[in-house]
Order: structure tokens, then sequence, then C-alpha cells
């Protein structure tokens, strides 16, 4: 954020009024100029003087795009320029002064976001930063999203999407607000993720955030009467979502079945067939996928899904249900038959689902099992909480006995040393 430093006696923004106004009227000749300046300074200081900063705002923004657009004016001088002007929100009467005064500056650096994207979102969240009001802030936010799209300059917002759910608690903005802030985010990332650098970890990273985008942006569909329209605008989201999450070697676990915005597409016709692809994903097993690729193959291929990926990650799922069927033994058999694998293979795929923190496990040689003593749950739903709360029932209960059982024992070795105390004398 530029730091305005005033080392004349000179009112900051009456000397941004000055500056621009000569600037504006150079080539007018001395006298022109002169007038013209005089006359914007006085002006600016009546509105000064009567605290009409939304005026004064208006006044020193009617020149930005000459400003923005002059080869006479540095990027560093711009910026400072334009900081002066933003620091008017601090001097604002009220936050929805402010506000006014924010939507001015706004609307002013949005005009041609292709002209010096970076540094018009440098001037905005200078402006963020500046602003009292949460609700400004989500504003100013929303529209440097825009501007890092419009001027293909997405690359200096994204690192600031880790911060998105503190920004969430500092705004306090409603459903509908969020909604249109993840849905932004989200295409910002697929844009990117389609144009990223061939390194396969930053690919990786990018569609692992454009995942989480895309699933706050379905989940904040609540199937409600007044949503009818905007969710059936959702469909295309919703079958990115479950694509990204076929596609993914890293993701075993989502919500995305018993989303409104997800269930609309079982009975659609045209994406019917990709709601019942998620559901063999997370409900069924290796069999119902092959039975689903050999009547679908084509299907697959328009979303971009390869067959030997799909099986890879099928196969780790197939795992994670037996996992979560067995009473904590799975005989290689089972296996097999669930995994479509030869015996020697058995052990391969048990240290890929653990190296992938799928399963907490040990392999019995002698007897031919896995003793399984952890899984990640493809779904979880309200029976896995209820499932969670019974364990911590029991843990908690465990660790009571066992409270129990050491003050018991304190008591005793307490009385026995007493009762030895009195033999003594």
């Amino acid at each position: 954020m530029a730091t305005i430093v005033n080392t004349t006696e000179e009112e900051p923004t009456l000397a941004v009024v000055r500056f621009t106004a000569e600037l504006a009227w150079a080539d007018a000749g001395p006298e022109v100029t002169e007038t013209e300046a005089g006359r914007l300074y006085l002006e600016a200081q009546e509105h000064i003087l009567a605290g009409r900063w939304v005026d004064m705002a208006s006044l020193m923004l009617a020149s930005a795009d000459l400003l923005l657009n002059s080869s006479r004016v540095t990027d560093k001088d711009l910026e400072c320029i334009l900081s002066v002007i933003c620091n008017l929100v601090t001097k604002a009467g009220s936050e929805d002064e402010a506000l006014q005064i924010a939507k001015q500056i706004c609307e002013k650096l949005n005009h041609k976001p292709e002209d010096k994207p970076t540094l018009r979102l440098k001037v905005l969240f200078t402006l963020y930063n500046l602003l009292p009001s949460p609700y400004g802030k989500a504003f100013v936010y929303k529209m440097a999203l825009e501007l890092a799209t419009a001027g293909k300059a997405a690359e200096y917002i994204i690192p600031s999407f880790k911060n998105i759910d503190n920004f969430m608690g500092d705004w306090d903005i409603g459903n509908l607000e969020q909604r249109e802030l993840f849905l932004a985010v989200a295409r910002i990332l697929k844009d990117q993720k389609g144009c990223a650098t061939p390194c396969f970890f930053i690919v990786l990273i990018m569609s692992k955030e454009y995942f989480n985008f895309l699933n706050k942006y379905l989940a904040t569909f609540k199937g409600s009467e007044d949503e009818t329209e905007a969710i059936d605008a959702a469909k295309e989201e919703a079958v990115a979502a479950i694509t990204e999450f076929v596609k993914s070697s890293n993701f075993f676990q989502c919500d995305l079945l018993n989303m409104p915005a997800v269930t609309q597409l079982e009975k659609d016709e045209k994406y019917g067939l990709v709601y019942e692809l998620l559901k063999i994903f997370l409900t069924q097993r290796l069999d119902s996928y092959l039975e689903f690729q050999n009547a679908n193959s084509t299907l697959l291929k328009d979303y971009g899904l390869v067959h030997e990926e799909c099986v890879t990650k099928m196969r780790l799922m197939s795992l994670l249900d037996l996992s979560s069927r067995c009473s904590g033994e799975i005989p290689y058999s089972t296996v097999i038959d669930a995994l479509k694998i030869n015996e020697d293979e058995v052990e391969y795929w048990i240290v890929k689902a653990i190296a992938l923190k799928t399963l907490d496990c040990k392999v019995d040689q002698l007897n031919q099992t896995v003793i399984v003593s952890r899984h990640t749950e493809r779904i979880f739903g309200m029976p896995q909480w209820q499932g969670l709360r019974t364990k911590l029932g029991v843990w908690r209960g465990n660790i009571a006995s066992a409270i129990s059982a050491i003050q018991a024992s304190k008591i005793a070795e307490d009385g026995t040393q007493g009762m030895q105390g009195l033999m003594i004398r």
C-alpha cells in the first residue's frame, strides 16, 4: 500500500488538484492553464471547508483518465496520486459516504482494465485497507476480482484466495453475496488452470483450489423455492465439480452427492449420467463403474475423463468401501474380487492407499488379511457424524473409567500407607 508523506505545507488533495489541472490544460498556454488551475483549486478548497468529500472525489477523479493515459506521469507518481484520492474515504463523515467515494474510485479504475491492470489492482487494495466498513471492503474486493479478470492479471489476486474464509468472517456478508464471490473466484481459477504452466504441482494446486471453490459455491444453495432459477443456472458448475472430483487422484471424499445444486442433475436429461457417475464413485465399487463405462465410453471422453485413471481411482474407492463394511479385517480374497486384481497385487494397492493417507492398516501375510484401523469415508454425512458421536462417547466412557480406576488405586494406596504407619507406632 502506498504511504502518503506530506513534504510541503499544502494539503495533499489540493496539491493533486493543482497538478492534474496544470497537466490537463498544459497545451492551452500559460494564461489558460493558470486560470483553469486556479478555478479548480478554489472549488476544491470550498469542498474541503464544507466537508463535501464525495464532491471532492468527483472533482479529483474527473481527470483520472488523463492521468492514467498520460506519458508525462510515471507509474510511481500515478500510484501516489491515486492513493491520495483513496485517502478521501478516511475523511468522509460516515461509512455510507465513504462507500460512495469508494464506488466512484472503483468505477474509474475498472474502466479500461487492460491498461496498467497491476497498478490499478494495487490502488484498489490500498482503498480496501483504508475503508472502515466491512461491507465496503467486500465491495472493493469484488471489484478487484472483476478488474483482475478483465485485465488478465489474475495472478496478482490469486494469493489472496487463501484468506477468503477469514475475509468472509470480517465482512459478515449474506449468502447471496458469498455465492457471487465464490463463483467469481472459481471462474478465475478455472481460467488460470487452463493456462497454467506445465509444472505438475502448479496444475495440481490450481485444480484443488478450483474444486474447493466450486464446492463452496454449490454449498450456498439450500434447495428453497426462491432459488429455483439460480440453482438451475448452477448446473454447469455442478457438472464441473463432479468431473474435477472424478479426475483428481487426491480427492476421495466429498459432499457433492447430497447438495441440492448437484442432486438436480439426477433427473436432468442432459446431465443425468454425470450424476450417476458421481454416485458410483461415492457409493459403489469397481464392477459398477466398469458396467457404466461399457455403456457410456463416449460420455467419459467428452468430459476429458481417462478410463485407466478412473479404474485406478475406483480401485482405491472400492478399497475404502470394503473398509467401511468390514469388522476390521478384510480377507485377501475379498480385495482381489472387489478390485479385479491378482493375488500378488493386493499389497501394492494397500501400500498405495496408505501412501495417499486414505487408509491406516496392517497386512497379515500369514493369514492373508488386511487389518484396518482407520479409513477415509467417501461421504461424510449424518450417519458418519452419528458414528463419530458414538465413538467419542465410548472414548469418554473409557477415559472416565480409567480416571476412576486411578483414583480408587490412589485411595487404596493411601489407606495401606496409613495402616503401615499405625503398625510402626
